[in-house]
C-alpha cells in the first residue's frame, strides 16, 4: 500500500509545481468490511492518480476530520470544523511561503462541510483554491463506471467506496461486503440524530454491487474532470 507521497525536496525543486493537492479524509467507522481510514485512503488514491496525470505537488493526507454524524461509534475520532479550518488555512499559508500559491482540496468525506467555506474565503480576490471532487464529478463518475446506485442511497461504505478500494487497494477490503447492503431511507434528521438512527451496521449503501472494474472507471473519470479545476485556477 503506497498512499503517502515519496518525492524528495529535490524532486519538487526540479518539477516546480504551481498547484498542490491536499487529500482530506476522516477516521470513522465503515461497517465491518472497510477500515476506519477509508475516506483518507480514497482521498489519497485520488490525489495519487491526479499527481500522476498533472504537474501538482501531492501532499500527505489529513486523516482525521469532521465525523460527528458517526457519534461515538467505536474507533471513530473527530476534530471540530474550527480545527479543520485552521489546519487547512495554515497549510495553504505554508505552501504560499514556499512559492505554491494554489491548492486543491481533495475531499473524500461528506461531513467536511467547512471545506466549502474555506475555499470561498480563499478565493475572495482571485482564484487560489478549489474543492474536488464535487457532486457533479462524483455523479458523472458513477455514470461512467456503470454504478447501479446513486449518491443518496449509496452514502457510506457502499458500491462507490468499496469499488474504489477493490481496484486501488484491495487489501483494505475485508470479506463480507457482498452481504452488507443496507437501505438507510430518506434520513431527514441525519444532522440531528446521526448515523445510528438510520443504520445498525454502519453501512448505508449497497457494497454487494462493487467491483474493481467500476472503481477503475470511477478514478479515470475523476482524473479527467480534474483538468477543469486546473483551468479554473488559471493553470
Amino acid at each position: 500500500m503506497n498512499l503517502l507521497p515519496t518525492i524528495t525536496t529535490t524532486d519538487v525543486q526540479q518539477q516546480s509545481p504551481r498547484v498542490a493537492v491536499l487529500p482530506i479524509g476522516a477516521f470513522e467507522q465503515h461497517g465491518a468490511h472497510l477500515p476506519l481510514i477509508t475516506d483518507a485512503a480514497i482521498a489519497s488514491i485520488i490525489a495519487r492518480e491526479v499527481a500522476a496525470a498533472y504537474p501538482v505537488l501531492h501532499l500527505p493526507p489529513v486523516t482525521i476530520a469532521c465525523s460527528h454524524e458517526h457519534g461515538t461509534w467505536p474507533g471513530t475520532v473527530s476534530i471540530s470544523a474550527r480545527t479543520l479550518h485552521v489546519l487547512v488555512t495554515d497549510i495553504a499559508q505554508s505552501l504560499e511561503a514556499s512559492g505554491i500559491r494554489k491548492l486543491v482540496l481533495i475531499n473524500a468525506h461528506g461531513g467536511n462541510y467547512v471545506l466549502s467555506n474555506i475555499v470561498q474565503e480563499a478565493n475572495l480576490t482571485e482564484p487560489r483554491m478549489s474543492l474536488f471532487p464535487q457532486g457533479r464529478e462524483w455523479n458523472r463518475a458513477r455514470v461512467c463506471a456503470g454504478l447501479v446506485t446513486n449518491a443518496h442511497e449509496d452514502m457510506h461504505a457502499g458500491e462507490l467506496e468499496t469499488s474504489i478500494l477493490l481496484h486501488a487497494e484491495p487489501s483494505l477490503v475485508r470479506p463480507g461486503y457482498e452481504d452488507a447492503d443496507h437501505d438507510g431511507g430518506e434520513r431527514p434528521f441525519l444532522l440531528t440524530e446521526g448515523m445510528k438512527a438510520y443504520t445498525k451496521t454502519g453501512v448505508i449503501g449497497f457494497p454487494s454491487h462493487a467491483t474493481a472494474d467500476k472503481g477503475k472507471a470511477v478514478l479515470a473519470s475523476l482524473v479527467e474532470d480534474f483538468a477543469a479545476h486546473m483551468r479554473a485556477l488559471g493553470e
